[in-house]
């Protein structure tokens, strides 16, 4: 069998398992966030924080509850590491640097998971497991309550209520991130991924001298980095290391991760909203982009260009043998469309359009199908702006889900659309300029240029992959990083919950022959074109220094 023949069927075989989980978890989902009961494990919960889940919430209001809890998430993980040095199981490492321990709080608190440290040689198991496992999971809810609240404000009328932060957070997180995340874990285990709290031990030679590992609770972290969509890998090798991904069934099963949930939320929202078809339109959008990637990424890669390329079969360098050229691709393709970040191959050694593709996906504001929660509302706020494009053409008031979108609400959407863009070129602009940021590339000439332009773009969409080659371990990237995810998570937040909000005060408006259909390919259709062409305008010119000058050069 070729190595073409066997990514064709990994691809096929992933797309059947997301097929297969698509209706019933997505009908579990919105069940469990339309549902009245409170179950005894989460008032337990409420009691505790002093939340009434009973209070429904204007849209300031839930803001205010995910700035809060993130902010003293941000604080509390940041010193948690800043006093490791005197925790149990802190393995000997001592305490984190002050704008390192920034950098990483605000890294997993926005869902970005960057690391600009070697997770096996700076994090014992107390910050690995009580600090930046439990933001796995609370970032990744976060996520999805603000995406379930953009959900609400189209489908409740006359209110302006959105729900309840606190018990959206709580129900996200204990009936459906943890009871996946026990199963999965089950199933890495049996592939092979480790499950210990052991200290550091010899594992043999290398090169002339002994090497060292540190065991962990890896299998349980491994599989919320890749659930919610997070990233952060227990070793510096992030996927491509043997404990986290032993071989080419768990490499499978983690890209199957990667997807579910944010595949699965379209058929919430269709569910929620009372038309499953608004749900498949909103799929097919996001399956068209993502299997359109897939497909350029594994001819890219597998494309024989002298040689080198010929011999190994394709585009090898920096790719884990055990997973070949086609687990490689998909899971870069998997991990930069959605927030995830982890890697299982070297992006910085894929061919200058490779690596052009990883870059454009989180580009396109990693929607499809996008982080956890986070891919749903962005893809919506296309879907209003596609609207609106189309309103404009016919010469009507554009309408969607039966809300209009009036002055306001495209306000709104082109802020969301315009922010995470402005935190990438201004901050990369800045980093080109100055004499001292420079001199962390390892690269020059387009490649260089790329390296920072990879980092700040990983960063500001809350991705966290890294393309390498970038000593980010610097004063200046770790404080300008960090705040690029920070902005970049939450100030699109406080648009979409204001979105959310205006819409739920709107009376429906009833569908007449004039409606545009949002739920008929045709509109789908619209909405890539729409998604690709801003997109487009937006990166180009930078794209043009960067990795599509090195791919032409080639």
């Amino acid at each position: 069998m070729s190595p073409q023949t066997a990514g064709v069927l990994q691809l096929l075989a992933l797309i059947a398992a997301l097929a297969l989980a698509y209706r019933p978890l997505g009908d579990y989902m919105a069940r469990v966030y339309s549902s009245e009961k409170h179950y005894k494990p989460e008032k337990w919960i409420y009691k505790a924080i002093g939340a009434n889940p009973a209070a429904e919430m204007r849209w300031p209001a839930y803001l205010r509850g995910v700035l809060a809890f993130s902010a003293v998430s941000v604080l509390f993980l940041y010193l948690m590491q800043r006093v490791q040095g005197s925790l149990p199981g802190s393995l000997g490492f001592s305490s984190i640097d002050p704008d390192q321990a920034f950098n990483t709080a605000a890294s997993f608190v926005a869902n970005t998971n960057w690391q600009s440290y070697y997770g096996e040689q700076a994090m014992g198991h107390v910050v690995q497991t009580g600090g930046l496992a439990v933001q796995n999971f609370l970032s990744a809810a976060v996520g999805m309550a603000v995406a379930v609240a953009l959900v609400r404000g189209f489908a409740r009328a006359r209110t302006g209520e959105l729900g309840n932060f606190w018990a959206d957070l709580v129900r996200g997180t204990v009936r459906i991130l943890v009871p996946i995340s026990v199963i999965g874990a089950l199933v890495l285990v049996a592939c092979g991924a480790i499950q210990n709290l052991s200290g550091i031990h010899e594992v043999g030679q290398f090169m002339g001298g002994t090497q060292e590992w540190n065991g962990g609770a890896v299998a349980s972290q491994e599989v919320i980095k890749e659930l919610g969509t997070n990233g952060g890998g227990y070793f510096n090798a992030n996927s491509a290391h043997p404990f986290e991904n032993p071989n080419p069934l768990s490499n499978l099963f983690e890209i199957f991760l990667i997807l579910l949930i944010p595949f699965a939320l379209t058929r919430t929202f269709g569910r929620m909203v009372g038309s499953l078809r608004q749900g498949y339109a909103i799929l097919g959008t996001m399956a068209t982009i993502w299997l359109g990637f897939t497909a350029l990424m594994m001819w890219t890669e597998f494309a024989h260009h002298g040689p080198a390329f010929e011999i190994a079969g394709g585009a090898m360098e920096g790719k884990e043998t055990r997973f070949g050229i086609a687990g490689s691709s998909i899971f870069a393709v998997a991990t930069t469309l959605t927030s995830t970040g982890a890697v299982n191959s070297f992006h910085s050694s894929y061919t200058g359009f490779g690596g052009g593709i990883t870059m454009l996906g989180m580009q396109l504001g990693e929607i499809a199908p996008g982080g956890v929660g986070s891919g749903l509302y962005g893809m919506l706020v296309m879907a209003i702006i596609a609207v609106f494009i189309a309103g404009l053409m016919v010469g009507r008031t554009p309408e969607y889900l039966g809300k209009k979108i009036g002055t306001r609400q495209i306000k709104l959407a082109a802020c969301y659309i315009l922010i995470t863009p402005a935190l990438v070129l201004c901050f990369t602009a800045v980093a080109m300029a100055l004499p001292t940021p420079g001199n962390s590339m390892t690269n020059s000439g387009a490649h260089g240029f790329s390296e920072i332009l990879y980092a700040y773009t990983s960063g500001a969409n809350n991705n966290g992959s890294a393309f390498a080659g970038l000593n980010a371990d610097t004063q200046w990237f770790n404080s300008t990083i960090g705040i690029a995810m920070l902005l970049g998570r939450f100030l699109p937040i406080v648009f979409v919950l204001a979105l959310a909000g205006s819409l739920a005060e709107q009376k429906p408006v009833p569908e007449t022959a004039g409606t545009l259909r949002t739920d008929k390919p045709l509109y789908a259709g619209l909405l890539v074109g729409t998604i690709l062409i801003i997109t487009g305008l937006t990166y180009f010119p930078a794209l043009a220094l960067g990795p599509l000058a090195e791919g032409l050069a080639s």
